[in-house]
């Protein structure tokens, strides 16, 4: 057997032998696989130089379109506050519209209004003469002009739009708590990095992604007050800064400060994650799907008229059935007091956030140092996160139920909707983009660490000293 089976291995080493190109052949294909290997890896590392070098390009040309702009527009593109309502009574008082001149608009190319020529043709692209440019200004404002409430009534609109998205905030905003808390999945909890307001933070977050940059343009073309009631009242009264820094706060003053700087970092790493996403899906839907709202838009008197009639017969239903429903359950102090209170005081919260976000792109000082520093939106997250740590001593030191329940319901409504996460993140997300992305670190930097420091100090050191655990 060993005799044949060596016979058998001979053979075949013979029969290889007398082949003598076979051996050559197989190292030439062996030599090929490994040239068209290394082209093939060569292609890869071209083109992800390539795509590296895009994205650094096109960086770099958001740059140089964005370091003209004035830093005080980026800081208003969250939320402008009441200024909406005055820019609008500006832009009616202008007879002529602002157009992009010839000369900026090729100032990009670096080239003349004359030497510009279109790729489709052999014409010059500013060929049309200063008369026919004047008719066609004349009939864009003819047709651009549309029924504008009176200044009083304009400013009434967007309170009462304010009101009913924030009690729609409020609402979702509970909902979520209760639904992701530990009654339920129990995915959240006050004893955990993953804080009871972190699922509302990420939606808010993802749709301001959608509603307050992508689709915001489209809003404001139905109508502005539309828009501010979806982005600064809904959005804004969804999310909560105040509430996520209380939580922080009752981690470290039970000595988990590691859990506080995690839900801290993971909180702000995950809420600009959400809008990320938001703005990227909502782009991609914005290419498939081509929507025009124009049959919807608010421009005649009646359509004025009926909306904001619905919204306040809304606005008025709501907040009634609100004060009912709190007063009961306050005084018998059963389940959804905190909820309907928390109603009650959230159109107030609403209205101070929009009325301190006039402060943004103002800047501080007679010389207006730091424009880009959105200052309306940081007092606002600022100031309700130290009242409401100050309420959350106030309730250890009283030490009621019913003194419990309201104290809880203040803190859901009012410093719930005066605070906000979705515009704090949209305004970081925009100075990034932006390319000022040392600006949006200072930026989220003071705010959460000041508001985490001040709130120590009014919350966790009382409580270390008198003992309310």
């Amino acid at each position: 057997m060993q005799g044949s089976s060596n016979n058998s291995r001979n053979s075949n080493l013979t029969d290889q032998a007398g082949e003598p190109g076979s051996i050559f052949n197989q190292s030439d294909s062996l030599r090929r696989r490994s040239s068209s290997s290394r082209r093939s890896g060569s292609l890869s590392r071209v083109a992800s130089d390539l795509v590296l070098g895009s994205i650094r390009l096109s960086h770099e040309l958001a740059d140089h379109i964005l370091a003209d702009v004035d830093s005080s527009a980026l800081a208003q593109i969250g939320d402008s506050g009441d200024r909406v309502v005055e820019e609008e009574e500006e832009i009616d008082s202008n007879v002529m519209i602002s157009t992009v001149t010839d000369e900026a608009f090729v100032m990009l190319e670096g080239l003349r209004p004359t030497d510009a020529v279109s790729p489709l043709a052999e014409e010059p692209i500013f060929s049309t003469s200063k008369e026919d440019h004047a008719q066609l200004v004349k009939t864009a404002s003819t047709k651009d002009k549309q029924y504008k409430l009176p200044h009083t009534l304009d400013y009434c609109a967007y309170l009462i739009h304010l009101s009913v998205f924030g009690f729609l905030g409020v609402f979702t905003r509970y909902l979520l708590q209760k639904l992701f808390g530990p009654g339920h999945l129990a995915l959240t909890s006050d004893q955990t990095p993953l804080y009871l307001d972190l699922p509302s933070n990420i939606l808010g977050s993802f749709l301001m992604g959608w509603f307050g940059i992508v689709f915001k343009p489209d809003l404001r073309h139905v109508s502005e007050h539309l828009a501010v009631g979806i982005t600064t009242g809904y959005m804004g009264s969804l999310t909560t800064f105040s509430g996520w820094n209380q939580k922080m706060l009752l981690l470290s003053s039970k000595g988990h400060w590691m859990f506080a700087v995690a839900g801290m970092l993971l909180g702000m790493l995950i809420v600009n994650e959400s809008i990320t996403i938001g703005v990227e899906s909502a782009e991609g839907l914005r290419k498939r799907f081509n929507c025009k709202l124009i049959n919807w838009k608010v421009d005649t008197k009646g359509r004025h008229v009926a909306v904001t009639a619905t919204m306040l017969f809304s606005m008025v239903t709501i907040w009634v059935v609100s004060c009912v429903l709190a007063v009961v359950k306050v005084h018998h102090l059963t389940n959804g007091a905190v909820l309907w209170l928390g109603c009650v005081v959230a159109p107030p919260g609403v209205w101070t956030r929009w009325y301190l976000a006039r402060l943004n792109g103002v800047g501080i000082g007679k010389k207006s140092h730091l424009k880009w520093f959105p200052i309306g939106t940081f007092l606002a997250n600022v100031i309700a996160a130290c009242i409401m740590a100050a309420l959350s001593v106030i309730s250890k030191a009283v030490n009621t139920e019913r003194s419990g329940v309201i104290l809880s319901g203040i803190q859901l409504g009012f410093l719930g909707c005066m605070s906000t996460v979705s515009t704090f993140v949209a305004e970081v997300y925009t100075m990034r983009q932006s390319g000022h992305s040392g600006r949006a670190f200072i930026y989220a930097a003071s705010t959460v660490m000041g508001s985490f420091l001040l709130g120590t100090c009014i919350y966790s050191v009382p409580v270390w000293t008198k003992n309310y655990y």
